[in-house]
């Protein structure tokens, strides 16, 4: 039987806006943490321990290495009911599980140490608000998506969404 890590969750409580200015607030402060967290040394070291085994310069499985690491070991696990919370991405790794802003933070952290550039996704697929969040990393003159909520291979994109918006 697989027990979860003894790690202490922390959560700060900031008060968000509702609505799209709400969700925009959250998108920043998941950039903010990305930015802080991708030079730690300890999220550094994972990353490169993880695309350690992959072929020298072969860029694609880096990026593949370090997405299904954090796809195959972080548990999605919804948010409080009607609480928004953001872990980051040290406490995501450490305690195994998060909802897509949580894994999208951890997956960016991580590619962002190694040396490849994210933007985040949002989408609304029902007309009722921004619902989901995903990554996309840039790679020679294109973007791969990554959606490490879903046990799909890199490369694999969400539905036709109603609205969506790419971080710029």
């Amino acid at each position: 039987m697989y027990l979860a890590p003894d790690v202490n969750a922390t959560y700060t409580r900031r008060p968000l806006a509702d609505g799209d200015a709400g969700t925009f607030a959250t998108v920043a402060l998941m950039r903010q943490m990305i930015d802080r967290y991708k030079a730690d040394p300890a999220l550094r070291e994972r990353a490169v321990a993880v695309a350690f085994l992959t072929p020298a310069h072969d860029e694609v499985a880096e990026i593949e290495a370090v997405y299904n690491f954090v796809r195959d070991n972080v548990r999605y696990t919804k948010d409080v009911v009607g609480i928004e919370t953001l872990a980051t991405p040290d406490k995501t790794l450490a305690l195994r599980y998060g909802d897509c802003d949580d894994m999208v933070v951890l997956l960016a952290t991580l590619l962002e140490s190694i040396g490849y550039p994210t933007r985040m996704v949002i989408e609304d697929y029902s007309g009722a608000g921004w619902e989901h969040v995903y990554l996309l990393v840039a790679l020679d003159n294109r973007m791969i998506p990554l959606d490490p909520t879903e046990m799909v291979a890199a490369g694999w994109q969400p539905p036709e969404a109603v609205r969506r918006w790419v971080e710029p």
